[in-house]
């Protein structure tokens, strides 16, 4: 293991710049709010998130170089800190609170705030003492994917003003585009049912932001979200339909005769608990398979607090948070958790959050070093949680309506943290690489935390009354299986065949040698989702087929992630607007299309989805290949 004095820093340590400022304070809470209320509309639209971190950076480098002319790296480094910390709470936060809003229990805007904010302190704090053991001590072996790449964004700051100008142009085509959605101008979504082969159907949402995650995670990842989508839509409910045609016999969970349900019914009475089943097993398919590295982190976790030496004078970029200070704000956390009267989990669920949360903190540090944060297993860690906790709540007792309230609650100040540990894991990792002051990114981590949880419970009430937590514009998947999950174990009520064909799905899915928790994903959520996802999958590989050598397809990869990126903020942005609009009635959801048809969605898609093709090449004449 190298020592730690051996790695120099882009600003070494004898070198001291601007970072706290009250410029990057305000900036980074600025897009704290705005990465964070995008991330929650994604997360409840797909069930996936995006890291903020490179569009942060670049936006911050545009801003305070761009416009304030303020020259250091290390200011722009504590935005991106406190932007990505900010969309972590709303990523943390979207899988599992819904839930409540689903089970008719809307909590107050305190309650949400108290379950973020303990969540998300609790992140940072139980992550800090594992920098230099997971950061510093294994530098060489630990690349935290995302938090490189946007420690190389930050020295290339020279760059800031292209690749600012990307995002902008995404942002303002990916808005523009749900204007004339939010207006009522044109469909949202196209669909068609299959001729002869009945209860199939096909279907595409005309959503920038899909089309933008697509390119983002890939061609892969897409078309296992596709598969999914084609296991449901073309296989699954036509062969209900089929073996069900002329039943005059209903079938739980439906009370209608089967042979009268539609399509959509079939899907809202069986697949999606077949779904649930699948993806709650597919995230703890995930969770096993991680488990020697959950091992190897507790493990190498309570070695490195044993040995780690504190004493001496330490250099500006190796000084964390005092370790007794945060020592003390665990303690305090966890017994304001245990006895306030906001979410009543009781001592048992105070105990299962320390527990719970230090142990998927240590683990969650550890993996998204490894795989990135996208493939980190947080639902996984949180499915685990919530299990365990609602048994044990049913056990004790505990049960009904509240038990299931704060098994809930339990299981999402985890998840938070979960999510928070882990993004901050890759901010610290680019700091340390750029020469950051930890104390100093760690204070930032908590403002981001702060600026995000206060606001994200008004961002999740404002979509469930316009846009409906749980329904076709929103499935919030994650969040319907965590409800699912709890009122099956507490009432006993679920479909349990259903449940069951959908675990076995899922380990089938994963003898093929596939992500069972991506195609899962992809079997939930309607086929309309999963195929304009496919389509920006699709342009991201042929945008770096025929790239001449491996610099030009980085650059398309830079560039494309830049623009698809602004066109997932633009949508979810103007969504939150638009929801604005609604809530006072100066617009009308309801009203009837100016024009209805499928040719005008379907050709603006077809040119947005040329636009990010073309923006991904375009670069390919300006750069020569390397010899």
């Amino acid at each position: 293991m190298k020592r730690e004095s051996k790695f120099i820093p882009y600003i070494p340590a004898s070198r001291s710049l601007p970072e706290i400022t009250i410029v990057s304070v305000i900036l980074g809470v600025i897009l704290a709010i705005v990465f964070g209320a995008a991330n929650a509309y994604l997360g409840l639209k797909i069930g996936l998130t995006v890291t903020a971190s490179i569009p942060a950076a670049v936006i911050s480098m545009a801003i305070l170089r761009g416009i304030f002319r303020r020259e250091s790296i290390l200011e722009n480094n504590i935005v991106q800190t406190m932007t990505t910390a900010g969309e972590a709470v709303a990523a943390g936060a979207i899988f599992t609170i819904p839930a409540l809003y689903l089970m008719k229990l809307t909590p107050s805007q305190g309650m949400v705030a108290f379950i973020t904010l303990t969540g998300g302190f609790l992140g940072v704090f139980m992550m800090i003492p594992l920098r230099r053991l997971l950061i510093v001590n294994e530098h060489e072996t630990l690349p935290y994917p995302e938090g490189t790449a946007c420690a190389e964004v930050l020295k290339s700051g020279e760059r800031g003003g292209s690749s600012a100008i990307l995002i902008l142009a995404g942002f303002m085509i990916g808005g523009l585009v749900k204007v004339l959605d939010g207006l009522r101008w044109v469909k949202s979504s196209v669909g068609t049912a299959i001729a002869g082969y009945k209860g199939a159907t096909l279907g595409m949402d005309i959503m920038p932001s899909l089309l933008g995650v697509g390119y983002i995670i890939g061609p892969r990842i897409a078309g296992q979200m596709m598969a999914g989508g084609l296991f449901a839509s073309v296989v699954f409910i036509p062969m209900i339909a089929f073996f069900t045609t002329g039943s005059p016999t209903s079938f739980f969970p439906a009370t209608a005769p089967i042979s009268t349900i539609d399509a959509g019914g079939i899907y809202s009475n069986y697949i999606r608990y077949i779904g649930a089943g699948a993806v709650a097993t597919g995230g703890l398919i995930t969770l096993l398979k991680t488990l020697p590295l959950l091992i190897k982190s507790v493990r190498d976790t309570i070695v490195s607090l044993r040995t780690q030496n504190q004493d001496g004078t330490l250099e500006r970029t190796d000084q964390d948070l005092s370790y007794k200070y945060i020592g003390i704000g665990v303690l305090i956390l966890i017994l304001i958790i245990a006895f306030t009267p906001v979410t009543n989990v009781g001592v048992l669920g105070a105990i299962a959050i320390a527990i719970f949360g230090f142990l998927f903190v240590a683990v969650a540090s550890r993996i998204v070093g490894i795989v990135g944060s996208s493939s980190m297993p947080v639902s996984g860690m949180t499915i685990a949680t919530l299990l365990i906790v609602t048994i044990l709540y049913k056990a004790v007792g505990f049960s009904g309506t509240e038990g299931s309230v704060a098994a809930l609650v339990v299981a999402a100040i985890v998840c938070v943290a979960i999510a928070v540990a882990g993004d901050i894991s890759q901010d610290l990792k680019t700091g340390y690489l750029v020469g950051g002051t930890p104390w100093k990114q760690q204070l930032a981590m908590m403002i981001g935390v702060l600026a995000s949880g206060l606001l994200i419970g008004y961002v999740l009430t404002l979509f469930d009354s316009t846009y409906g937590l749980g329904g076709t514009e929103l499935p919030a998947v994650k969040a319907v299986l965590m409800r699912i999950i709890v009122e099956g174990i507490m009432g006993g009520n679920l479909p349990w065949d259903l449940i069951f064909m959908g675990i076995s799905l899922a380990i089938a899915i994963e003898f093929l040698g596939l992500n069972s928790l991506t195609v899962a994903v992809g079997f939930y959520l309607p086929l309309s989702i999963s195929s304009p996802i496919m389509v920006g999958g699709i342009i991201r590989w042929l945008s770096e087929a025929f790239a001449k050598d491996e610099r030009i397809r980085r650059k398309r990869e830079e560039v494309g992630t830049l623009f698809a990126s602004g066109l997932i903020a633009g949508e979810a942005l103007i969504s939150v607007v638009i929801a604005l609009l609604i809530v006072p009635k100066v617009i009308d959801p309801d009203k009837p299309l100016a024009f209805d048809n499928n040719w005008m969605p379907v050709t603006i898609f077809s040119l947005l989805a040329i636009s990010l093709l073309w923006i991904a090449v375009r670069f390919k004449s300006k750069e020569k290949p390397t010899t």
